[in-house]
């Protein structure tokens, strides 16, 4: 693969804190090289700036390998970039090219409020977990792996939700801020387990209330979620979320 370096010119929100108003700001860089990480070209920028005697961009990272969610930052009008399928962290800078202008925000949410530049407060997210995305376990040795049989397509489909990081791409994507892809995926990964059935009466019903109470909207089925999504969730896992919350609720009426 072709290696080469570029100069681009980056427009980055810069927001003291989630009481300011906030405002875009323009920055050149140059010598940027193409097999770097989106991360390592803010690292790059950083680095001058706080050289300068400025206040460095403040954004979210962590494990830099697409497994902790933290990287979010809406690039050019999508979450996380023009690649599919690719977390901030894992986007190289050849997904560009030289003399790119690059336009670079925090996600917009009620529910995300802006805490620095393009840092969110994705706290609403462990709020929701806490409401049911967990399972009753007893204590004492782990159980062996091969003693509770799961049916394979089970299996792999509840892997497949489990996938999910918490990014809150899902939310920064759709014009109302729903979480419900977020949702489907946490409750349907334990709905799919014998693991996960003594909450299942009420784990949707106690997780889609908290997402209400938190502010986030109503989702009306365009699929941005889904395309926008790093690890690829499918939004029908939002219908099986329905069908479980509408299990709860006729349970809940005996």
């Amino acid at each position: 693969m072709e290696h080469y370096t570029m100069s681009l010119t980056l427009k980055v929100w810069r927001q003291k804190n989630k009481d300011n108003k906030g405002s875009f700001e323009t920055y050149q860089v140059n010598d940027i090289s193409s097999e770097m990480s989106f991360l390592e070209m803010f690292d790059v920028l950083n680095e001058r700036l706080i050289r300068e005697g400025s206040d460095p961009i403040a954004f979210d990272h962590d494990c830099r390998e697409g497994i902790c969610g933290m990287c979010s930052m809406y690039i050019n009008g999508k979450p996380h970039g023009p690649w599919e399928g690719t977390t901030t962290c894992q986007l190289h800078m050849r997904a560009f090219k030289n003399g790119d202008t690059i336009i670079v925000e925090p996600w917009r949410a009620n529910a995300f409020p802006v805490l620095k530049d393009l840092v969110v407060d994705r706290s609403s997210f462990d709020r929701i977990i806490q409401a049911g995305g967990y399972i009753s376990v007893n204590t004492g040795n782990a159980v062996d792996a091969n003693a509770m049989p799961i049916e394979k397509d089970k299996a792999d489909a509840s892997f497949a939700a489990a996938a999910c990081i918490g990014c809150g791409a899902c939310v920064a994507a759709c014009k109302n801020s729903s979480a419900l892809l977020f949702v489907s995926a946490k409750v349907s990964h334990l709905a799919l387990l014998p693991q996960g059935a003594p909450e299942r009466k009420t784990r949707a019903l106690d997780m889609v209330a908290q997402m209400d109470k938190e502010g986030f909207g109503a989702c009306t089925s365009t699929g941005a979620c889904e395309a926008v999504c790093p690890k690829e969730i499918s939004i029908s896992y939002i219908a099986r979320l329905n069908n479980e919350y509408l299990s709860a609720g006729l349970l809940s009426e005996k």
